[in-house]
């Protein structure tokens, strides 16, 4: 499949916008001289405060900018990298214009180069390297905060890393549904914000948040 580098133009509509058109593409990473590509098989969108028609009460910047989520509202293209639950290392890439806050979050991927030091990394093997969130932050390499900001556009080195998103043609068969795990109503399906390759194995499996799950 042919990608291209990303482009700050790509990334310039607001995340739901964006996020399908990363299905397909890829994260390449260099972190410590190993290099891993991941090809991106699932994403979920997310706003910030005044971003877009729908407040989003999922996401980290509904509430305005705040030292963690300050690279949510910088230039688009760069990376946001937080810590889930004090230990996971997550990967969303910046979307919309400067100033106004959004990502999209990279939930799974397949590695498609570098498997010796994904495992090393992770101590995985199969599809299971990169299925979810934390998984794929981890095998990346990118961690929270040393890599949060790295820019994905230029590859410019950042503390022993460099980024680089690559995109592809549309993928065919996008499935689109809730978010996994979001709390709420931000988890239902009043936000189907979770876009994935439909039938590929290392989408990760789907969970409803604390008081999303439908009743009766």
């Amino acid at each position: 499949m042919t990608l291209r580098r990303a482009t700050r133009i790509d990334l310039e509509a607001l995340p739901l916008e964006v996020a399908p058109r990363l299905l397909g593409g890829e994260l390449r990473t260099v972190v410590g001289g190993h290099e891993v590509r991941l090809r991106i098989t699932e994403v979920e969108a997310y706003h910030g405060r005044g971003t877009g028609e729908l407040a989003d009460p999922g996401s980290h910047a509904r509430m305005g900018r705040t030292a963690r989520n300050a690279t949510m509202w910088g230039e688009p293209g760069h990376l946001y990298v937080y810590l889930s639950h004090g230990i996971h290392s997550c990967v969303n890439v910046v979307c919309a214009p400067d100033g106004i806050a959004g990502g999209v979050l990279l939930r799974a991927g397949s590695v498609v180069e570098g498997t010796d030091a994904a495992i090393q990394r992770s101590g995985r093997t199969g599809r299971d390297l990169a299925r979810g969130p934390g998984r794929f932050g981890q095998v990346s390499g990118l961690r929270h905060p040393l890599h949060d900001g790295i820019d994905a556009i230029t590859g410019a080195v950042l503390h022993d890393a460099s980024a680089e998103l690559w995109l592809a043609r549309p993928v065919d068969r996008v499935a689109t549904g809730p978010r996994v795990g979001v709390a709420g109503v931000a988890g239902t399906h009043a936000f189907p914000w979770r876009f994935w390759i439909e039938g590929d194995s290392t989408v990760s499996a789907f969970r409803w948040g604390r008081g999303a799950a439908p009743t009766g």
